[in-house]
């Protein structure tokens, strides 16, 4: 590397690599990290420098799991909103579910239909996963080659009519044609017959009880058993029980092609402090209490679980009744998640590096996604900058995303994200975006 290979160069006492946190000076050109040089680096001629003093340098954070329900929900959500509330949150790099638009993303055709509708409106990068249903299996393989990330399924239903959750035989058409050519498998895993009619009215354990753990875990022993015998690379989304862990465990050291994950809710709220009536806290699989909490930290920590991804789940705030039975169950945290887990992650002893591995590294793994996840050389120079012991209180009005209902509403949190940064260009400071310069991507992986 010469003179002439560096545009920008970025220090601060706080940088978060792959190998840890350290004082230390990163070379970008052209939007890639050229190297990740000692802090007392001299800048070189020609070069601008950006010192972020104390403040800490974390890779981008990659969240593969947000609704952005565009087109044909736009009254729930949009790119545009989505996409500004990701980027003052420090998420440089979002995928997109397949239900909740009109069409949902179970075609090439489909595919093409959302891709225009993004295009041009985003604000960070953005990748789409497919859809899995029981009449679209042959679809698949066109729609893998298309290049999204990955197949969502649902075991149980979805609560959206053009988008049926998958039985059993389909479950295995699905499993095997996905192994057929290599592709992963993305799981909403609660079993049908475990989950029982809620009674309507405003009591969430009435809610909580008709989702209980068991239909947690026997949807994630169907998946394993399901995973061994096809030999597909299958993941767990939005993991809320902590009695599925060590079924996760076991698969693995058998060599079972599982992964899992969970969201900030399940990590800092509990079935005990959630209010009756209080539906912003509704989400499917539920909030559960504060023994299970604690029992996915040490999930997180063993590695059992491999990254924590919002789940963001808008609606407008109509249907979010006071009734459990009826409010749309979704919680949006797009903005939030990167100061939720801090706060909730400093106070049981880790650290920034693992923060990074769960919401950059290990999502951007999962997806397909070489470029990103990580402050490395050959890597897209995406990062934020977060000032990690200066604390704040959630204003819903300050919230980017369409309908600011949150659950975080005067939540006091700890880690306020300055700026956030897309190939070596900011995108957002102090909570404000600027205008979309988001490009749509697809794995890396494709031959």
């Amino acid at each position: 590397m010469t003179e002439n290979d560096v545009g920008l160069m970025v220090r601060s006492t706080r940088v978060i690599t792959p190998e840890g946190e350290r004082p230390a000076a990163v070379a970008i050109r052209g939007g890639t990290v050229m190297a990740v040089l000692p802090y007392d680096t001299p800048v070189p001629a020609g070069a601008r420098c950006e010192d972020f003093g104390g403040d800490a340098v974390l890779p981008g954070l990659v969240d593969t799991h947000v609704h952005v329900n565009d087109p044909g929900r736009t009254a729930w959500e949009g790119f545009g909103p989505a996409t500004r509330a990701a980027a003052a949150g420090g998420v440089t790099t979002l995928i997109d579910m397949p239900l909740n638009s009109v069409p949902p993303t179970t075609t090439v055709e489909h595919l093409r239909i959302k891709q225009d509708t993004a295009r041009h409106r985003v604000h960070v990068d953005t990748g789409f996963w497919g859809g899995a249903l029981p009449d679209n299996t042959g679809e698949l393989r066109a729609l893998h080659r298309a290049g999204v990330q990955g197949f969502k399924c649902f075991l149980s239903p979805s609560g959206v009519p053009d988008f049926p959750e998958l039985d059993a035989p389909a479950l295995e058409r699905a499993l095997a044609e996905v192994a057929s050519f290599g592709g992963l498998l993305i799981v909403h895993a609660e079993d049908p017959g475990g989950l029982t009619e809620q009674r309507p009215g405003p009591r969430y354990t009435d809610f909580l009880d008709s989702r209980p753990d068991a239909a947690e875990k026997s949807a994630v022993a169907r998946l394993i058993e399901g995973a061994r015998r096809f030999g597909t690379r299958v993941h767990v989304l939005h993991l809320s029980s902590a009695s599925a862990l060590p079924l996760i465990t076991r698969a693995r050291a058998e060599g079972v092609r599982i992964t899992a994950e969970t969201c900030p809710h399940f990590l800092a709220l509990t079935a005990e402090e959630i209010p009756d009536g209080a539906t912003e806290f509704k989400c499917c699989p539920p909030i559960r209490g504060a023994a299970n909490r604690e029992a996915l930290w040490a999930g997180l920590a063993d590695s059992t679980l491999t990254c924590v991804v919002s789940d963001h789940s808008p609606c407008t705030a109509e249907l979010k009744t006071r009734d459990f039975a009826s409010a749309w169950g979704g919680i949006s945290s797009l903005q939030l998640g990167l100061p939720v887990i801090w706060t909730e992650a400093r106070r049981r002893g880790h650290t920034l590096a693992e923060v990074a591995r769960w919401m950059s590294q290990g999502p951007a793994r999962l997806a397909g996604l070489g470029r990103k996840g990580a402050l490395a050389p050959g890597r897209d120079a995406d990062f934020t900058v977060l000032a990690p012991d200066e604390r704040f209180t959630v204003d819903p009005a300050r919230l980017h995303h369409r309908n600011p209902v949150t659950a975080y509403a005067d939540r006091e949190l700890t880690g306020v994200v300055r700026s956030t940064w897309l190939r070596g260009e900011r995108i957002a400071a102090d909570g404000v975006p600027s205008r979309p310069t988001g490009r749509l991507i697809d794995r890396d992986d494709r031959p």
